[in-house]
């Protein structure tokens, strides 16, 4: 399964006293950004594609950051997506709609 090519949605619900949620989720997305993998920010949740160990240790590194940026709890909501051959990409579910 870790090398198999995937999809995984990651939506970050941080709780902050002092800070913006939409500041800490800004920056949940910079780590995503800065993996270098392909991804799509949506209005709920970011979709990134790529081999499953990768994209799981980016879904660790969003959490820790949430918790850096000045979350007090954070609720992660993760899906993933996978198939028998091993090839699951963003734009095979999102061609059509661009």
């Amino acid at each position: 399964m870790d090398e198999k090519m995937v999809n995984v949605a990651v939506q970050v619900l941080p709780v902050a006293r002092d800070k913006r949620s939409y500041d800490i989720v800004d920056a949940a997305i910079a780590v995503i950004e800065k993996s270098g993998l392909n991804y799509m920010v949506t209005p709920f949740e970011t979709v990134m594609e790529g081999k499953y160990a990768e994209l799981m240790k980016v879904v660790n590194q969003v959490q820790a950051v949430c918790y850096e940026a000045g979350a007090d709890s954070v609720m992660c909501y993760v899906k993933i997506q996978s198939s028998r051959e091993g090839v699951v990409t963003i734009m095979d579910k999102m061609a059509k709609y661009k």
